[in-house]
């Protein structure tokens, strides 16, 4: 059974969640003063939650809450329909003070991003209205033992006026916490979709069984599906995204590097602070603060203008999806918005990593005693950027510049 860290909110993995009501967000500064107030309450627990692996339900609970899960529903349906930049910016906040946090909910955005794309007005408004209640989607995607990561093997098979469902899912992020659990498998004619299955359902159960030595509160274990029940409403078309231009690849993308700008932004809040507090300066220095070392000075002014570089690339990459947002898109406005979001995506994975070990050679050996806890940044950064090879972005850049090849189109670019 789940930890809880501070409440009494202790979740059996087969059953669902408890619904706590949600705030109603209204505009893209409600979002940010929500995700702010959020973070400055994170953070304070953060270490000892990786420390122990107290899995976050008081902070989840606090986050539906807030109001942030429902930023995205468009305003017909009563959400803030916030821009991409806010939205970037929320998921660099929350992830600054516990990435763990920050990476819970990218799948609940991600699906709400489907469900725009291809959802019928009625899918539409069931799950919208369902999101704005409190309600949190998790994920049950990829396969362990496949070929590679969009190789699916649960499929859809006919039962009466539905159908029925088995698997083995694992990197589910967010489901051990969620209300609905999106879950991808294949039709009947061998097509991608997406199966929103609801916590309870017989035959659905949720294993905590995550041993990253990163990201260790997100829960990002199985979900075992046992012929469990699908009802035809519950189906989303998620082939048709593939095969149209659509923005699905670059918004998951946006998400990804936003957590990991949040990360070198934790890592280099820490950094400072131990170097102001505890560090001791190099001998050879001649100095007589850590602060005054001109080796450490000019290492961390290195570091904040790649981090500053990372946090431009980030928000550029979202103007770019909010100019596109309402337009009828080509496959080169597509291929244009992966490639804007795999500059940002590059970066922040290289500044993520390069803050988080910078901070031990910066502020001494003292900062690797466990008490500080001091190495889940790299950790958290390490294992959060192993979802899509940084070698990858570049070459898509490259391979775009040189020789005017389109990325292909997917989750991952």
């Amino acid at each position: 059974m789940p930890q809880a860290s501070s409440t009494d909110s202790i979740q059996d993995s087969d059953e669902a969640p408890r619904l706590v009501p949600a705030a109603r967000l209204h505009s893209d500064a409600d979002a940010i003063a929500a995700a702010e107030a959020l973070a400055a309450d994170f953070a304070l627990g953060a270490a000892e939650r990786d420390r122990e692996r107290g899995l976050p339900w008081r902070e989840i609970e606090r986050y539906s809450a807030s109001g942030l899960g429902g930023i995205t529903v468009p305003r017909e349906y009563g959400g803030a329909d916030v821009s991409h930049v806010t939205l970037a910016d929320v998921f660099r906040i929350i992830s600054a003070a516990d990435p763990s946090l920050g990476q819970i909910p990218q799948n609940h955005f991600g699906f709400l991003n489907l469900l725009r794309l291809t959802g019928t007005p009625a899918q539409q408004r069931h799950y919208y209205e369902g999101v704005l209640a409190g309600r949190r989607l998790g994920n049950a995607g990829p396969e362990r033992h496949t070929k590679h990561t969009r190789d699916i093997e649960a499929r859809l098979t006919p039962d009466g006026d539905g159908f029925r469902v088995s698997g083995r899912k694992f990197y589910s992020t967010g489901a051990l916490f969620a209300h609905w659990i999106p879950s991808k498998v294949l039709d009947t004619e061998g097509r991608l979709v997406t199966v929103i299955l609801e916590r309870g359902t017989p035959g659905l159960s949720v294993v905590d069984d995550w041993s990253s030595f990163g990201q260790r509160t997100t829960a990002s274990g199985t979900v075992v599906l046992d012929r469990v029940r699908v009802e035809p409403g519950s189906i989303l078309p998620a082939w048709q995204a593939q095969q149209a231009p659509v923005l699905q690849g670059p918004f998951a993308q946006l998400i990804q590097a936003a957590i990991d700008v949040g990360i070198a932004e934790g890592a280099l809040r820490d950094t400072v602070a131990f170097l102001r507090e505890r560090s001791r300066p190099w001998i050879e220095a001649n100095v007589d603060r850590a602060t005054d070392d001109p080796y450490v000075i000019g290492d961390i002014g290195q570091l904040y203008t790649d981090f500053h570089a990372s946090h431009a690339l980030l928000t550029e990459a979202a103007l770019y999806l909010d100019d596109a947002r309402g337009r009828t898109l080509t496959a080169d406005d597509v291929a244009q918005a992966s490639i804007v979001v795999a500059r940002a995506k590059a970066l922040s994975t290289e500044v993520a990593l390069a803050a988080s070990e910078k901070l031990f050679e910066l502020s001494g050996a003292r900062a690797s005693l466990a008490e500080f806890n001091l190495d889940r940044h790299w950790r958290n950064a390490r294992t959060h950027t192993l979802h899509d090879p940084v070698r990858w972005k570049y070459h898509a850049v490259g391979n775009y510049v040189l020789n005017a090849q389109r990325p292909n189109r997917h989750a991952w670019i």
